[in-house]
């Protein structure tokens, strides 16, 4: 099963993540990090393939995918 882990204290909220996800599971979330961005999470890790897109997306590297 596939885990998808965000740094989230280094996410600035872009969404990038949320729009190529095709299992549509990444979200913003309502809380806010330390930088005061809304940080991305993801809402039902069960259904994460592994695919990778919303790490190679994420323009601060904040997100890391283990198969």
């Amino acid at each position: 099963m596939a885990k998808v882990e965000f740094k989230e204290e280094r996410c600035k909220g872009c969404g990038l993540c949320t729009i190529v996800c095709p299992e549509d599971i990444i979200a913003l979330a309502a809380r806010i990090n330390k930088m005061g961005y809304h940080p991305a999470e993801v809402k039902e890790m069960d259904k994460c393939t592994g695919c990778t897109l919303c790490a190679r997306i994420c323009p601060d590297c904040v997100i890391k995918v283990y198969r």
